[in-house]
């Protein structure tokens, strides 16, 4: 019996059908071509390619809580009286300890039992308490963000000397004479130094009205601010 062989038909292929020509947007500031016959989505003008990852994390730990708000923030401003007072009274008390600790005649760097206001203390930490002191009367003289800024690394640092006094109280690396007593008031100042400096400037939950707010939100702001003068017009 003989084979049939079962040819397929050859497929006839459509000519192909020709594009139209590509037509860039210059109306939206596009220079690059698009498809004519294809819906088009308004974009940002082509450039250069965006910056990587690593010089705005960089720019960030460079420049923590939007530091750079300066002009936002008068020193008149209701929220700079907040962080002048965090920064006078903390100012005030670590330079009454820093007085007290030299007027007292203790050691540079003796590490015996020399308390002043219940603390431990020596010279070194005498006059580092008072050179913060004044670093602290500073920014309460200056205000505004400034001030803000100062009471947010400072009281970082606080903590950070309490984190690191702490590992070496029993060691022979304690040049500053930190006892027990003196870790937990570092933590404490620190804490309170970080409230200040963050009070009405860092969470989620900022009125609009806020200068940090509307720095960071600026067509937002913008937009509300039309509002109502639509609404007071009408």
């Amino acid at each position: 019996m003989a084979a049939h062989t079962f040819h397929r038909p050859r497929e006839r292929h459509a000519p192909p059908v020709p594009r139209e020509s590509y037509v860039p947007h210059a109306a939206y500031g596009c220079t690059e071509p698009h498809e004519h016959y294809a819906p088009y989505v308004p974009h940002e003008p082509y450039g250069p390619p965006p910056e990587r990852q690593g010089p705005r994390l960089v720019e960030r730990v460079l420049h923590p809580v939007n530091a750079r708000l300066d002009e936002h923030l008068p020193s008149d401003h209701k929220l700079s009286q907040v962080y002048r007072v965090g920064a006078g009274l903390t100012g005030l008390l670590l330079v009454a300890f820093g007085i007290l600790g030299l007027v007292h005649r203790i050691g540079f760097f003796d590490t015996g039992g020399d308390t002043v206001l219940a603390l431990n203390t020596n010279g070194a930490l005498s006059l580092l308490s008072i050179c913060i002191g004044g670093l602290l009367f500073a920014g309460m003289v200056v205000g505004g963000t400034f001030a803000s800024t100062l009471n947010i690394v400072l009281g970082l640092l606080f903590i950070a000397s309490g984190f690191v006094n702490l590992a070496l109280l029993d060691t022979g690396l304690n040049f500053l004479a930190f006892k027990i007593q003196n870790v937990l008031f570092s933590f404490v100042v620190g804490v309170m130094l970080m409230w200040f400096g963050m009070y009405g400037r860092v969470g989620s939950a900022l009125p609009h009205d806020n200068p940090y707010w509307r720095a960071r939100h600026p067509d937002q702001a913008a937009r509300e601010d039309r509002a109502r003068g639509r609404a007071a017009a009408g």
